[in-house]
């Protein structure tokens, strides 16, 4: 791997600083007058004060994961979010003027209905397409990619993505299993045999598929770039600008699957390993991209496969670690603060992930010990987290109340902690989420 991935480059302060400051300005928000932009700014150094381990910030930010919440808060389904764009962007806007968090989270999880249509997704079932219009979308899990298929993956993966992976997930696109590889299309005598694929009705039709989904999605886009601006514009600055994935995850997700990759790790511990490693740049520019493209600074990285449980210590970090910490490292020379999400528990991996460069990521905790967690990581990274959800869900407001207290007590002293859900909130009480955002604001208060 380059150096580059390995080691903080000279600039990356500078990188950071410049990342900062572009967030920091809301340049191209519509806010709705001075005090908005005001506030907007205050709330974006309340997050960069806590991520940079300033000792002595104004308060604790409070920025939980909306999830689905806003949905079942607004009393709509999961189906009218996500094929009525409408009543998606007033749900989320009745979210943030009730409960005003520190941050904004986008609806950019309610992904489109009719796009998942149009392309016949069979990755997921969905809200009218094999689950009920009240659930949540659910992963369909599967070895998507074979096992010794690894090294058409290591070659190329845009082309293994396009040719075999697509063809596997969408049946709109089965026909891009005899796409050309393009390569060789370096002399004229190549030109009709590479394109003559695409005169098929097959090919046609997946095509036309395509334009129809991308139509879809940027009507889509377009109804979600209003709700942010409107809300953003009201002072509630984005609390992430992007996405990514883990290169392990990438893999064990929904290439080879969960039972997939765990075998992989006996059976195949190379080629999953040079997998992750050739994974590893690309995911990189995806998260940085995503940044620069919104105005931000924070790519969101939800790490599903190194919780404790899930493998063992010498496992993650042999395969699990590297590459995610080269992938955050990548994402610090591009100037960006990740924003790892930590599912489940990793009581057993703090001292590993702690090796990190100190005030230019943040760790997002959903239940791990956070005790533990502020005398390990908290020392060199900002700390988010870790309201639990069944608490949230089923406890009462005086028990969110107390868990609140101590989490700031103990989580919150001198600075670097970001007050958050251990996940998103669907399913929770409403006045348990009030609660919990207003004991944050009252006892987060440095003295």
């Amino acid at each position: 791997m380059k150096e580059r991935f390995i080691n903080v480059s000279a600039d990356a302060d500078q990188r950071q600083d410049e990342r900062f400051e572009i967030w920091l300005s809301g340049d191209g928000i519509p806010f709705i007058d001075s005090e908005a932009a005001a506030t907007y700014q205050e709330r974006v150094t309340l997050i960069k004060d806590a991520i940079q381990l300033r000792q002595i910030p104004a308060r604790i930010p409070i920025c939980p994961s909306a999830g689905f919440f806003p949905i079942q808060y607004a009393g709509i389904t999961m189906y009218d979010a996500m094929y009525d764009y409408e009543a998606l962007k007033k749900a989320w806007e009745v979210y943030h003027q009730d409960l005003e968090p520190d941050a904004y989270n986008g609806p950019t999880t309610i992904v489109p209905g009719k796009v998942l249509d149009t392309l016949d997704l069979r990755l997921y079932q969905w809200p009218g397409h094999g689950v009920a219009k009240d659930r949540e979308y659910q992963y369909v899990e599967d070895e998507y990619m074979k096992a010794e298929e690894y090294q058409d993956l290591i070659d190329d993966p845009t082309a293994f993505f396009l040719t075999v992976y697509f063809p596997r997930i969408f049946g709109a696109l089965k026909s891009f299993e005899t796409l050309p590889l393009f390569p060789p299309l370096n002399e004229i005598p190549l030109v009709p045999p590479t394109f003559m694929r695409f005169g098929t009705e097959q090919m046609q039709s997946s095509f036309q598929s395509l334009g129809q989904a991308g139509e879809e999605s940027l009507r889509w886009r377009t109804a979600v770039g209003e709700v942010n601006m409107r809300i953003m514009g009201k002072g509630f600055p984005s609390f992430s600008g992007g996405f990514t994935k883990a290169p392990f995850d990438v893999i064990g997700d929904s290439l080879r699957g969960t039972k997939g990759v765990m075998l992989d790790m006996f059976r195949y511990p190379d080629e999953l390993k040079e997998a992750c490693e050739r994974l590893t740049p690309i995911m990189v520019k995806c998260g940085a991209a995503a940044c620069r493209a919104n105005g931000h600074i924070m790519p969101f990285i939800p790490l599903h496969k190194g919780a404790d449980g899930f493998m063992s210590d010498e496992q993650f970090r042999t395969f699990y670690w590297p590459t995610l910490r080269k992938l955050i490292i990548g994402l610090i020379n591009e100037g960006m603060v990740p924003l790892l999400f930590a599912e489940g528990s990793y009581n057993e991996r703090l001292d590993v992930i702690c090796d990190i460069p100190k005030g230019k990521a943040v760790w997002w905790f959903d239940r791990t010990d956070m005790k533990r967690a502020k005398q390990t990581v908290g020392q060199v990274a900002c700390l988010a987290g870790n309201m639990p959800l069944d608490l949230l869900c089923t406890g009462t407001p005086s028990q969110v109340k107390s868990y609140c207290k101590n989490l700031i007590h103990v989580a919150g002293t001198q600075g670097g902690f970001i007050f958050s859900s251990g996940a998103g909130m669907q399913g929770s009480k409403a006045e348990n989420v009030k609660t919990m955002i207003a004991c944050a604001k009252e006892y987060g208060v440095y003295k």
